[in-house]
């Protein structure tokens, strides 16, 4: 009888749960990186944010004066990283599916860098192309820039 019952939950967990597994889908799954990365840049932790990358992604930073391309010059960009405090928001964006294995994700985000000991918001939008690779979504392109003043 105990595994009788063992089994009805379980049916039943299956039953309730897999719609849910069948709504995610490629743009579900490229949102996840793109928080992801937010989470891990939040965090501080540099060597995170670079694991998100697949080994040739190409990445214009914000800051950055040089294209950065592969693993070794997209983690000197975040080796400064570390300890900073520095956050990162993600904001207004939008999804478009290009394959199933291919995603566009921009949109708005806000970087809060600590300068002089102060949090000092700072506007910036973005661009991620999530790509599937050996069943892994990773990103294969990000370019980030600051947001321009509203015309007034």
């Amino acid at each position: 009888m105990a595994r009788f019952k063992a089994a009805l939950i379980l049916l039943v967990m299956l039953l309730t749960f897999a719609p849910m597994l069948a709504l995610a889908g490629p743009a579900e799954d490229a949102d996840v990186v793109v928080n992801r990365w937010a989470a891990a840049f939040t965090a501080n932790d540099a060597d995170a944010v670079v694991k998100l990358y697949t080994p040739d992604a190409i990445l214009l930073g914000t800051a950055s004066t040089v294209i950065a391309e592969g693993t070794a010059p997209i983690r000197d960009y975040f080796k400064g990283l570390p300890g900073t405090g520095n956050k990162v928001a993600i904001g207004d964006h939008r999804t478009a599916v290009l394959s199933d294995g291919a995603v566009l994700v921009t949109g708005f985000y806000e970087f809060t860098p600590i300068r002089n000991g102060q949090p000092t918001p700072t506007p910036a939008r973005f661009t991620f192309i999530v790509v599937k690779r050996d069943g892994e979504w990773l990103i294969a392109h990000h370019h980030s820039s600051r947001r321009p003043e509203p015309v007034q």
